[in-house]
């Protein structure tokens, strides 16, 4: 169980650490959707197979919710030529 639980926390630590950039915040969902449905196909009890079935059904949701919301970042203009951020339309 330890050899399970260990790269689930350092991921989750790690996953932390993320900015606010589209791959940033892809890898940062899969961490813990991995770890997250790691979790819960081992509190199952259905043995490793769960455990694998879980980390990666989580991982791939983790990724595309997590490249869903990531923020996007507009920018502008002034008169000068300087850019600046706007709220994106």
């Amino acid at each position: 169980m330890l050899k399970i639980v260990a790269p689930i926390a350092l991921a989750l630590a790690l996953a932390a650490c993320s900015t606010t950039s589209q791959t940033d915040r892809t890898l940062g969902g899969a961490a813990i959707g991995a770890g997250t449905g790691a979790l819960i196909g081992a509190a199952t009890g259905g043995g490793s197979s769960a455990v694998l079935t879980g980390a990666a059904i989580g991982g791939m949701g983790g990724a595309v919710i997590g490249a869903a919301t990531t923020p996007k970042n507009c920018w502008a203009r002034d008169s000068y030529g300087r850019r600046y951020r706007v709220a994106c339309p």
